[in-house]
């Protein structure tokens, strides 16, 4: 078993968002690291070609590398885990390059608002759903996704399409409270 197979998620995870080479299978690869899988202790690398190229390789569930080139696209490659012999960190990045992974597949309404914007659109739906008293809590590394009860996520911009839940009842409820929210501060 390789080094990295030895690794647990924790370790993985201080590969995030940081520039990376990898050696797997004889092979040399270098991406900026977007993610890893716990499961299967894979990389995926994302060398960016085209968005949805990017889209189709996301399901592979590895470690994920990106490269930004100058014309603007990205190229993606996968790296399973059982065929990393080596990882080293060769650049540990900055606030910009973690800003551009972390938006790199949200949707295009999400791109047309700042961060700073999300963040009040944010704060002002969930202290309206909490004055409706609806639980609500913050979820994920950058806190973006609000969770309502455990069984319903509105991710940015934060609007009654975005939200998402198998329960039909509690969906169109929220919605129509979120659809409210959004008359009375207009």
């Amino acid at each position: 078993m390789n080094e990295w197979m030895k690794k647990g998620p924790l370790e993985w995870q201080n590969y995030t968002h940081r520039e990376v080479t990898v050696t797997a299978s004889e092979k040399e690869y270098k991406g900026w690291v977007l993610t890893t899988d716990p499961v299967s202790a894979n990389f995926m690398g994302l060398w960016v070609f085209l968005l949805q190229s990017a889209l189709n390789l996301l399901f592979f569930q590895s470690i994920v590398l990106v490269n930004f080139l100058e014309d603007g696209s990205m190229s993606v490659t996968g790296i399973m885990g059982h065929a990393v012999q080596t990882v080293e960190i060769v650049n540990e990045g900055n606030h910009s390059v973690r800003e551009k992974l972390m938006h790199l597949f949200t949707s295009g309404d999400c791109k047309a608002h700042s961060s700073e914007d999300l963040e009040k659109k944010k704060n002002s739906l969930k202290r309206w759903l909490e004055k409706n008293h609806i639980p609500i809590t913050e979820q994920g590394d950058a806190r973006r996704t609000l969770c309502v009860a455990g069984v319903l996520t509105i991710d940015p911009p934060y609007g009654p399409e975005n939200c998402s839940s198998s329960n039909e009842i509690v969906l169109s409820r929220v919605q129509d409270l979120i659809q409210g929210h959004l008359a009375a501060s207009q």
